[in-house]
């Protein structure tokens, strides 16, 4: 039998101990997962997610860059991130976008350390730096990420850990209608609030009537919204002439007066040259001259009998039309007769209204009717409308209050003055009216386009951070004009008020939307 030789036996046995030793040696770190930081400024809105921060390695920031005005990725400028510690700085800029609001800059920190970490947004002459946090500088053991997330202005809210959150991805939010804003403590003034109706002022609605029977010439010819000045020819009326009497019996009288006062001036021009030389009395040519008056006036008036007549049965125009003139400046609300029509002597012809001011009548509930003497102001919606118009007290003063309750509705009547114009605001249009008065209460206020309406509950969308939001169920206790003021949310918390209703219908398709996205 042969022995293995101390050679051969010295190399198992290092063997075995090699072996042994990585058995025992640990297992590697697992790598170290990266972070994100949500901040915002007064015009931009960063969103950044980074690789673990190690001294001398890079660590990526895809950079979301949102342009709160308008809601939209920054597509062209600088983004830097900026690392502060005491009165030293590292700067890392990216100057091109790797996608339409998505800048990826490389962090290469020099030392381990905590860090203020500054993010740095330049664009045209816009040049805006962001604070994002505490950050820490770590080693390869021990890689670095946030410590701290940055304050929002308004103070922080409590979260909820039992809010659902729901995931908006960036590239969604910028696709659709979105804005989000700072939830804040405020007073909401005091309202009174019910239907109305858009009404001309006193005094600013007339109707035009025919002095005199006639016929409605075709020109001028007025049209529903035509504007007048004060002063204005809207008709012209070709007075009647008896249909009894035919155009060549007009004609006859109309010549044969003609000869007749021929005759009666060379007459009395005769006379006037007699009693020059006293071969005639001063009476007697007297007597001629008002026979010559007398007749002219009656050829005249044949005259005009003729060219009417021919007018009102021929459709010709008339010199002896009469203007009927608008009698203060406005507009033409409604024609009432027709072109050529004969009417008679007070036949209604047209309305016109006075465009500017307006009255908008209210019908308040008695209760609330008196509140509205100390009226500030007041918000207009037209039925369907999303938002509502203000009319500052400047523009809008309360006329009148009913003395007594509408039988029918049992509410109260209040007229407002409003310095607008029949062009903006139609007379006859329905309206919901809001009067600002005196009181208010105090409380978180938002934009009401923040609330949504969830199978019959009142919710609102709070960002948690760029793409996160929780669920938050709201009770509404006041609301005038844009604003509503609510309870279930913190001032302070930054909530979604346009676009609300899509981070639901992404909170409903949870189950098959991304977790995450590619950069």
């Amino acid at each position: 039998m042969r022995y293995p030789t101390r050679a051969v036996l010295a190399t198992a046995v290092a063997a075995f101990a090699a072996l042994a030793a990585c058995r025992r040696a640990p297992a590697p770190p697992e790598e170290a997962e990266g972070w994100a930081v949500t901040a915002w400024g007064e015009a931009h809105e960063i969103f950044a997610e980074v690789d673990p921060l190690v001294a001398g390695r890079p660590a990526v920031s895809n950079t979301h860059v949102t342009v709160l005005s308008g809601f939209s990725p920054l597509r062209a400028g600088t983004v830097t991130a900026l690392l502060r510690q005491g009165g030293r700085e590292q700067a890392f800029a990216e100057r091109l976008p790797k996608r339409d609001g998505i800048f990826r800059v490389a962090l290469q920190p020099d030392r381990e350390g905590d860090y203020d970490l500054v993010f740095r947004v330049e664009h045209g002459s816009v040049r805006e730096e962001i604070p994002a946090g505490r950050v820490r500088v770590g080693s390869p053991t021990s890689p670095g990420g946030v410590l701290a997330a940055p304050a929002p202005p308004n103070g922080a809210p409590e979260g909820d850990d039992k809010a659902v959150v729901v995931t908006f991805l960036k590239e969604q939010q910028w696709r659709t209608p979105f804005v989000t804003a700072w939830a804040r403590e405020g007073t909401l003034p005091g309202r009174v609030a019910g239907p109305g109706r858009v009404r001309p002022a006193a005094g600013g609605e007339t109707t035009l009537t025919a002095p005199m029977a006639a016929v409605v010439e075709a020109r001028p010819w007025p049209h529903a919204g035509l504007g007048l000045a004060a002063g204005a020819t809207v008709f012209r009326l070709v007075p009647l002439v008896a249909e009894t009497r035919s155009l060549p019996e007009l004609e006859s009288e109309a010549r044969g007066l003609e000869p007749q006062a021929a005759v009666a001036r060379a007459r009395a021009e005769r006379l006037a040259g007699l009693v020059r030389v006293e071969a005639a009395s001063p009476a007697e040519a007297e007597r001629a001259r008002s026979e010559v008056e007398g007749l002219e006036a009656r050829l005249q008036a044949a005259r005009k009998d003729l060219d009417t007549a021919r007018a009102t049965r021929t459709g010709a125009a008339s010199e002896g039309a009469l203007p009927v003139r608008a009698p203060f400046a406005g507009r033409v609300a409604e024609i009432l007769a027709s072109p050529g029509q004969a009417v008679e002597a007070g036949a209604p012809l047209a309305r016109l209204v006075r465009s500017r001011p307006v009255w908008v009548e209210l019908a308040a509930r008695p209760e609330d009717a008196a509140r509205l003497r100390s009226l500030t102001g007041l918000y207009l919606r037209r039925p369907g409308g999303t938002e509502p118009v203000l009319v500052p007290a400047t523009d809008a003063r309360l006329v009148s209050l009913a003395p007594e309750l509408d039988p029918r509705t049992a509410t109260r009547s209040a007229l407002f003055e409003l310095d607008r114009d029949a062009e903006d605001w139609p007379f006859g249009t329905a309206l919901e009216v809001e009067a600002i008065v005196a009181g208010g209460e105090k409380g978180t206020l938002l934009p009401a386009s923040a609330l949504v309406d969830d199978g019959g509950t009142v919710v609102v969308y709070e960002q948690r951070s760029g793409e996160a939001f929780a669920r938050r169920e709201v009770r509404v206790s006041s609301r005038l004009g844009p604003d509503v003021l609510v309870t279930g949310v913190p001032s302070g918390a930054r909530v979604v008020t346009r676009g609300a209703d899509a981070v639901r219908r992404a909170s409903l398709l949870s189950s098959g939307a991304p977790e995450g996205h590619v950069h």
